[in-house]
């Protein structure tokens, strides 16, 4: 936001030795971030008036003009191509030195007398795009050149003199006064200016409402929730005209556009007080003034001759013949102000934050009026935007004549009340500070303060109490600040420290990140909370259960990841692209309108927020094999390199997403924690993932169990080598790996080391019905080199356990 100091010099008298450097520290450090300070005046450097004596064709160019110019006792020759030149004009003259954009565009470039078309040109007569002017002198293209004529101003006066361009203009970065709606406006700034440096604030002038209603000007609020107060003002004996220059350069000089005198008041006004005001033609207004829900179907005429379909949470403004405007965010073509417009009605209302930004969201349209209401100005406001509007008004209109008069004000805003005691700030604040400063300062910003022994009663003022103060440490944070933060000296921290805590869970937790990350390649990514319908349809189906955003980011985005898989598979559309072969994981929260937690108050109930860590595998539709092994592996390996239980795979529920064949249950014991499985091509399909197959897992992070501690023994290198014996013996196709693992791993025998996996085979060669699988035993002794029949002996005995119980038999050569 701009501040303009001279406009806040209106309400507070400030020093004229005003150190600008100081005021931007103190306002930073006590009330809002001032990113910049900038003189107005110095754009204008050697520019001056101009004075016209005579306009001569230039004798080498048909389009150009050799203008006698009188720039302060001097006269030049100024070379010049508009076409609205004329003797006696007053123009804004260049000179050399000077910094303009040549015909508007482009970056500044130094003016220097130089020749053009062989005639000696001193500087440049300029139009207002050419210095930064436009919005304020905007021109026609039959009238280039900016003609000052009307101002009171000699040749030779500096520009920024002629033109009250001697300003400072502050950049207030938005972000520091989010919760602050009361600095909103230029009096809220002076009032905290005023409060730093003990300086008396003029008030505004008031206003008479004690005005009879002769116009029968009535308005209606139906929803009292979402529009608090509604004002409306029935003014006559007026026209649309420019506004004054003194108005119109405070209104360019923050940042907006001047477009007439009815509608500049709104916008002083605004930018006066904080509060947005509205005007509307009498003329277009049928009946009297509705404040209500859009209707069922209902829509909007806009400017353009368009209509603009209406949601039933949209509160409008309307009359009896239907919708006017959207309240807070922009209005339609019948409450426009016409070239015609002799009377108004001028609407000063007070709107439930959060519908303006619901609407303002919805309809992709943030206007200055809605920056401001969605930041919960207080319905008192709305005075103070009257008085000031109706002072303007009389001042712009001297024959005007006030009407008509409402005020809808059914429940009045109750003040905050808070009490602190004042050891408890002592103690907060690390030193004691005296009552009458407290009161002074506090007093300065427009709080009540009764101070009772200990106690400090405090009374928040209107444009505090719509939620920015309302708690006591809100009062430590106001006396801290307007006291002065370097004021207070640097103190050691007043807490212990017992111990270190073990935090099991959070180790596992990074720990299972390097293992994916490091051990296997895989890369972490970082979603959004919120899931894309699309992949929500296509993964999860069923959207039972999952919560929703009252205000989502978009149409498609309303629902609250309850799994981690549809931004998963969202990621894997997106690496495509570019790469054939990826694999990706993430750890985060997930949340179900399901088994409520009361975590810090029994009387609030929050959803479930479990931990999960979900990955995706993604590679060549014919390797579907190795991408599932390798899936397997990085799961099945996790519990030994991060130190924690083991898993278990079964096949006892499919998941919806998981093709039918590819897919299995992960358990820890009893419990199934997790999935593994292949996306199915209907699911693929409905993601848009075209070319690859994808491998998914997810597991409840929550539900692992971590060891306390690490058992570490020493096992001695083997003296005498091992033999590994690969074996190839045919299974039932239904027999898994698992269960010949559980029978080989039941072996005792001190000679038979283990046994792995190492191939599967499915063949011409294998009767229907059967698989052969290739195992490999481990075979060695500690005390000698076993000889062949030894080694023969101990796989016989392996091959015997799984003939026995699993009905293997040997693969004829």
């Amino acid at each position: 936001m701009k501040v303009s100091l001279n406009w806040v010099k209106d309400y507070v008298k400030l020093p004229d030795d005003m150190d600008l450097k100081r005021l931007s520290y103190d306002l930073t450090m006590s009330t809002v971030e001032v990113e910049d300070a900038t003189d107005l005046s110095e754009s204008f450097r050697n520019m001056v008036i101009g004075v016209v004596q005579q306009v001569q064709q230039h004798p080498n160019a048909d389009k150009l003009r050799v203008c006698k110019t009188d720039i302060g006792g001097e006269i030049k020759d100024i070379v010049c191509g508009g076409i609205n030149l004329r003797d006696g004009m007053k123009v804004a003259v260049a000179l050399p030195g000077a910094h303009c954009r040549w015909h508007g565009e482009g970056e500044p470039v130094e003016i220097k007398v130089s020749k053009l078309r062989g005639v000696e040109s001193y500087g440049m007569i300029c139009a207002s795009s050419e210095i930064g002017l436009f919005d304020l002198f905007p021109f026609t293209e039959e009238a280039t050149i900016l003609d000052l004529s009307d101002f009171d101003a000699p040749a030779g006066t500096p520009l920024a003199d002629a033109l009250d361009l001697h300003d400072i203009i502050l950049e207030i970065d938005n972000k520091s006064m989010t919760n602050r709606p009361d600095l909103w406006g230029h009096y809220g700034i002076a009032r905290e200016i005023a409060a730093l440096y003990d300086l008396p604030m003029n008030p505004l002038p008031p206003f008479d409402r004690t005005v009879k209603n002769t116009a029968g000007l009535t308005i209606t609020v139906e929803d009292s929730d979402r529009c608090p107060r509604m004002t409306g003002t029935q003014i006559e004996g007026l026209s649309v005209k420019p506004a004054p220059y003194w108005m119109r350069s405070r209104i360019w000089k923050v940042g907006m556009r001047p477009i007439n005198a009815l509608v500049d008041i709104t916008n002083y006004v605004m930018l006066a007080t904080g509060q947005p005001s509205h005007a509307y033609d009498s003329d277009h207004i049928a009946g009297h003034i509705i404040v209500r829900r859009a209707g069922e179907g209902e829509k909007l005429q806009l400017l353009n001759g368009k209509d603009l379909p209406l949601s039933t949470d949209d509160l409008v403004i309307a009359d009896d013949a239907g919708v006017v405007g959207l309240a807070g965010v922009m209005g339609g073509a019948k409450d426009s102000i016409l070239p015609t417009t002799n009377k108004v009605i001028l609407e000063i209302a007070n709107f439930q934050a959060a519908g303006i930004r619901r609407t303002a969201l919805r309809y992709d349209n943030r206007t200055e009026a809605s920056a401001r209401y969605e930041k919960a100005v207080d319905p008192e406001r709305c005075d103070q935007a009257l008085d000031l509007s109706m002072a303007l008004f009389a001042e712009l209109y001297p024959e005007m004549k006030v009407t008509g008069f409402v005020d809808c004000y059914p429940h009045k805003l109750q003040q905050a009340e808070i009490d602190v005691s004042l050891n408890w700030l002592e103690r907060r604040l690390g030193k004691r500070i005296p009552n009458e400063d407290i009161a002074k300062k506090l007093g300065e910003l427009g709080y009540s303060l009764t101070f009772d022994g200990d106690n400090l009663h405090i009374v928040v003022p209107t444009w505090r109490s719509t939620g920015d103060v309302s708690i006591k440490a809100d009062i430590m944070e106001e006396v801290a600040r307007m006291y002065g933060y370097e004021n207070f000296r640097a103190a050691p921290i007043t807490t212990s420290f017992d111990g270190a805590i073990n935090q099991l869970d959070k180790d596992l937790e990074r720990r299972i990140k390097e293992y994916l990350a490091i051990r296997y390649g895989m890369q972490e990514i970082f979603t959004y909370p919120w899931m894309t319908d699309q992949y929500v349809n296509a993964i999860l189906q069923d959207t039972t259960g999952i919560l929703s955003l009252s205000t989502p980011p978009s149409p498609d985005e309303s629902l609250i990841r309850s799994s981690l898989l549809p931004n998963l598979c969202k990621s894997v559309v997106k690496n495509e692209r570019f790469f054939t072969e990826f694999s990706i994981f993430e750890c985060a929260q997930v949340f179900r309108d399901a088994d409520y937690t009361t975590p810090y108050d029994s009387r609030e109930k929050l959803p479930s927020q479990r931990k999960n860590i979900a990955g995706a595998f993604a590679g060549d539709s014919k390797n579907v094999t190795d991408l599932f092994r390798r899936a397997k592996g990085v799961i099945e390996s996790m519990p030994r390199y991060t130190h924690m239980e083991g898993f278990t795979f079964r096949q006892e529920e499919k998941p919806l997403w998981a093709d039918d064949v590819v897919w299995l249950n992960i358990c820890l014991g009893d419990k199934r924690i997790g999935n593994l499985a292949l996306l199915n091509k209907k699911a693929s399909m409905a993601c848009g993932i075209k070319n690859l197959s994808v491998l998914l897992f997810e597991l409840d992070a929550d539900a692992l169990v971590p060891f306390r501690s690490r058992t570490n023994t020493f096992t001695h290198l083997a003296e005498y080598p091992m033999t590994d014996y690969d074996i190839s013996l045919l299974f039932d196709a239904q027999t898994k790996w698992a269960d010949m693992q559980k029978i080989l791993s039941g072996i005792h025998n001190e000679l038979f080391h283990g046994a792995s996996f190492v191939d599967e085979y499915h063949g011409k060669q294998i009767p229907e019905g059967k698989k052969s699988v290739t195992i490999r035993l481990t075979i060695g002794s500690a005390e000698k080199t076993l000889t062949s029949a030894e080694i023969e002996a101990c796989a016989a005995s392996a091959v015997k356990k799984l003939v026995k119980n699993l009905g293997a038999e040997l693969r004829a050569k």
